[in-house]
């Protein structure tokens, strides 16, 4: 199973209704067992994360009026990728984890982005 990352508004009923995903984005936010490893990871946690490390424990949804808030912690994340990398699988090398978060991380951004221009939220589920 994946993490997928939704755009989501509230209409004027109060009923929440997802945005499509547009054809030049991509929803995937990880394998399932990153909410652990990586998203809820003590590197993560260390930084001051409060909306990622939410994955552990379930879904993470973003508020509307949260979203620039969730913006700069993906910048923030994305400063410390090298730091995540080095505790994620030594199986594969740093620059493999690296560019698979920051893949993740890009389009948590994306999305982020499209939340605010359509004065919604972000749930990553």
């Amino acid at each position: 199973m994946s993490l997928l990352v939704d755009v989501f508004v509230i209409e004027e009923s109060g009923a929440t209704r997802f945005l499509d995903v547009p054809p030049e984005s991509s929803d995937m936010a990880g394998f399932e067992i990153w909410r652990t490893v990586v998203w809820g990871s003590e590197a993560v946690r260390s930084l001051g994360a409060r909306f990622l490390p939410r994955l552990a424990d379930g879904d993470c949804e973003v508020a509307p009026d949260q979203v620039q808030d969730f913006l700069t912690e993906c910048a923030l994340v994305r400063e410390k990728l090298a730091l995540i990398a080095l505790r994620m699988d030594p199986a594969r090398s740093r620059e493999h984890h690296m560019y698979e978060v920051g893949i993740r991380l890009d389009n948590f951004v994306d999305a982020g982005r499209r939340a605010q221009q359509a004065g919604g939220g972000v749930l990553i589920w």
